[in-house]
C-alpha cells in the first residue's frame, strides 16, 4: 500500500506501509523517484532518475509540505 500524501505539480508524495520506521517520503516524478528521509533535517536518501535541479525541487516539495507529511505519517503508522 502506498497512500499519497500530496501532489504539487509533477510531484507525488506518497509513502509504503511496512518499509520501515525512520520516518520518510517517496517522491514520484515522470522522470525519476526519490526519497527523503524527514528527521532531523529533510535530507536526500535516494534518488532514481532525477536531475539534480529535479532533485532541489523536489526537496522543496517536500520542505513546503513537511508538516502535512508528518501528520500523515503518524495518522497511519500511529505514534
Amino acid at each position: 500500500m502506498a497512500p499519497t500524501i500530496v501532489r504539487d505539480g509533477p510531484f507525488r508524495l506518497f509513502f509504503f506501509s511496512r518499509e520501515e520506521s525512520r520516518i520518510h517520503v517517496h517522491v514520484a516524478h515522470p522522470a525519476g523517484e526519490a526519497k527523503f528521509w524527514l528527521t532531523p533535517e529533510v535530507h536526500l536518501a535516494v534518488n532514481i532518475g532525477l536531475s539534480p535541479t529535479q532533485v532541489r525541487q523536489a526537496q522543496a516539495v517536500v520542505s513546503a509540505h513537511l508538516q502535512e507529511i508528518q501528520d500523515a505519517w503518524y495518522r497511519h503508522f500511529g505514534g
